[in-house]
């Protein structure tokens, strides 16, 4: 990624995605083979005392009427130490405040969920499909394994345990999908990369390789990811990159003629909710802060943020203070004036979306900062009031969602609890 009302009610909606495999799956399976072994045991005692008995019928009719054609109740087979959760029933929170956790501190998830339950975060954001465009943990998805996606040993060892630890305790799953950045399926199938103009993969500066958005084969296969984490319980898709390259232009790589990069980055976002929302799954998106402010930005990357809204369940911004220009808005220091610079942005931001002449669907869910830049002067550490300052821009300006952003996986807890 680059450049007040509190509530905690839920309640109860409906999925029409099974999980499979899911801790509840499980536990319902190993229920119905335990109870056709009891089945099998009870009548070979029957056959058995038919036997010794000679009365065949008479002791049949009165088996079966002891029975009543019932298995009696018996104790559940364990598989993880927690209680039965029913994916078809979760609970969704009215707002959704989150952290996002990287895939190599997942296994730390008991201390994230005890820092939401001491704070105000109810909603974690976890990779699905990562940066480099790997699925993090095991499917045996044919389509996925033939784009090469699935590792042999993936960062999350068991993805059930996490689900079903999540839902025990009220987290909110979203899954992070990494959409056009992509260094695995352009090696696979080198016809569904941005080429440049002589017809070679294009390659950024950073070494990466992305996906065509024109190229509408990737659209499915974006979509197929999203189905296998909706599978395993997540309840919304978030799209990270979904955009072109800040580099990709005309002059450098390969575009269509016709239609522009914001209009197919549009048209990918119908698609995608279309085929997700109609299954009962939220979908997000994360865009440049930028483009709430610029329209030249906007274009650059694709990224139209009032067309957008139109389609997603939410729009995610990635307002960091640290990572606007000295100036903006005419504040000298925006990394230091973080309350300005939320409040600002987002006031901003509700008005392109606030207009009676356009439907607009999305709600904003601001990406905040914890973390601090070393390298901006003058230096600012960000620790607890920052991290407050922030929630009470957004909060000010009408947003009550929010998401905080650090790499590492390491939170301000001070700064998210409510005051």
């Amino acid at each position: 990624m680059i450049n007040g009302i509190i509530r905690g009610a839920t309640h109860m909606r409906k999925c029409k995605f099974t999980a499979i495999n899911s801790y509840a799956q499980y536990q319902k399976k190993k229920m119905r083979q335990t109870s056709y072994k009891i089945m099998g045991v009870i009548a070979m005692l029957i056959v058995g005392a038919f036997l010794i008995t000679g009365r065949f019928k008479e002791d049949l009719e009165e088996v079966l009427l002891l029975l009543h054609l019932k298995v009696p109740t018996i104790e559940q087979d364990v598989y993880l130490k927690a209680p039965t959760i029913d994916y078809l029933e979760y609970s969704t929170p009215e707002v959704a405040r989150g952290i996002y956790i990287p895939t190599n501190k997942l296994k730390n998830y008991e201390d994230y969920i005890r820092l939401a339950k001491e704070t105000d975060v109810n909603s974690f954001v976890i990779d699905v499909k990562d940066d480099m465009g790997y699925l993090t943990f095991a499917s045996d998805n044919i389509a996925l394994k033939e784009a090469g996606m699935i590792l042999a040993r993936p960062p999350i060892a068991d993805i059930d345990e996490v689900m079903s630890k999540l839902y025990e305790a009220g987290i909110y799953p979203i899954a992070r999908v990494v959409a056009f950045k992509d260094n695995v399926l352009a090696v696979h199938q080198p016809e569904r990369a941005v080429k440049n103009l002589d017809g070679s993969i294009y390659i950024t500066s950073s070494n990466d390789t992305w996906l065509d958005p024109y190229n509408k084969e990737n659209w499915k296969y974006l979509l197929e990811v999203s189905k296998e984490a909706a599978r395993k319980g997540f309840k919304e898709i978030q799209f990270d990159y979904v955009r072109f390259h800040e580099s990709m232009n005309g002059k450098r790589v390969i575009l269509d003629e016709n239609k522009s990069k914001m209009e197919i980055i549009t048209e990918f976002t119908k698609y995608i909710c279309e085929h997700l929302q109609k299954e009962g799954i939220k979908v997000s998106a994360d865009v440049f802060g930028s483009v709430v402010l610029s329209d030249i930005d906007a274009e650059i990357v694709g990224q139209d943020f009032k067309e957008m809204s139109k389609y997603l369940d939410y729009i995610c911004p990635m307002i960091y203070p640290s990572h606007y220009a000295k100036g903006t808005f005419g504040i000298e220091y925006p990394h230091i004036n973080v309350y300005e610079m939320i409040y600002r942005t987002m006031k901003l931001g509700k008005s392109k979306l606030d207009n009676d002449e356009v439907q607009i669907k999305a709600v904003i869910r601001p990406w905040l900062q914890d973390f601090t830049i070393k390298n901006i002067e003058p230096y600012w550490e960000y620790g607890p009031e920052e991290i407050k300052k922030q929630i009470e821009g957004a909060y000010a300006a009408g947003v009550e969602e929010w998401l905080f952003w650090n790499a590492a996986g390491r939170y301000t807890e001070e700064g998210l609890k409510a005051k």
